[in-house]
């Protein structure tokens, strides 16, 4: 039996000491997606607007999710399960091209709205801490004191396509935004343009995304030890000798000039850097 258990798996003889009652949140549902959103409206800084209305063509950049906004509401006909309403904020670059000029990069704003239900089971009663809590008391969370936690993962997407089209080539299923938080609009450093008049872009974005419904409640767990760290801090001087000396210890990459014929590690999937021990991060 090993003298110390350690977190990962665990082995059939390992000793567990003592069950423990601990607060924490147990996930009730939860889903993943992989959203192909097509054509979504790119409102753009009032600079890129400029550069659109003269572009002839354009190219797709990247983009990034800037923020998601969550709302939980409680389905009527069906007891424990919940909407779920996400709108995931994005910004999105590109180049326009203007002439035989060189592309000149522009950015704006994208919006995606989905719906999911899921299952949170029930519960009324109502949370109250010791913790400090600056300002007043929020209203709308003490109206919904008795809903599940929703919590969105996602990563950037991925820019599938885009196009320049002509105001009279627009979707009549465009919506124009007049809400947009003022966080939002200050990541892009000047004014977005959500006018009617001139060119427009589309966008066809690639998401990936996992929802889910928590509630905090308290488990009972087996306990095997303290959790104590076994690594010890690399000392802040170590890293400060000879540049030329730790240069010496880095082997050469061969992989760099001589790339692999597949992608892949032979070391079970980790792979650290080949830097002296004491540097290693």
């Amino acid at each position: 039996m090993p003298e110390k258990v350690v977190p990962g798996p665990v082995q059939d003889s390992a000793c567990i000491r003592e069950a423990v009652c601990i607060h924490t949140k147990k996930i009730f549902d939860s889903c993943k997606d992989k959203d192909c959103i097509e054509d979504l409206r790119l409102y753009p800084t009032q600079s890129s607007q400029c550069a659109i209305d003269r572009a002839v063509s354009i190219k797709p950049g990247s983009a990034e999710l800037l923020h998601v906004y969550i709302d939980v509401e409680p389905v009527s006909f069906n007891r424990g399960f919940y909407t779920v309403d996400v709108r995931y904020f994005y910004r999105v670059t590109a180049d326009a091209f203007v002439g035989a000029a060189r592309p000149v990069e522009i950015s704006g704003l994208c919006v995606f709205d989905k719906r999911v239900i899921l299952f949170g089971s029930e519960g009324g009663a109502k949370t109250f801490s010791s913790q400090a809590c600056f300002g007043e008391m929020d209203e709308q969370e003490l109206r919904k004191s008795g809903l599940p936690s929703a919590v969105v993962e996602a990563v950037d997407p991925i820019v599938l396509n885009m196009k320049l089209v002509d105001v009279c080539e627009c979707r009549p299923c465009d919506c124009e935004l007049t809400e947009i938080p003022p966080c939002i609009c200050s990541c892009f450093g000047s004014d977005l343009n959500f006018g009617s008049e001139g060119k427009r872009v589309y966008v066809t974005l690639g998401q990936f995304s996992i929802i889910r419904l928590e509630r905090e409640t308290q488990l009972l767990m087996p306990v095997y030890d303290y959790c104590m760290p076994e690594k010890e801090c690399a000392c802040g001087s170590c890293c400060e000798e000879d540049p030329c000396e730790l240069f010496r210890q880095v082997k050469f990459p061969v992989n760099e000039f001589f790339p692999p014929n597949a992608m892949g590690c032979t070391d079970g999937g980790k792979r650290e850097p080949d830097l002296p021990g004491c540097c290693r991060k």
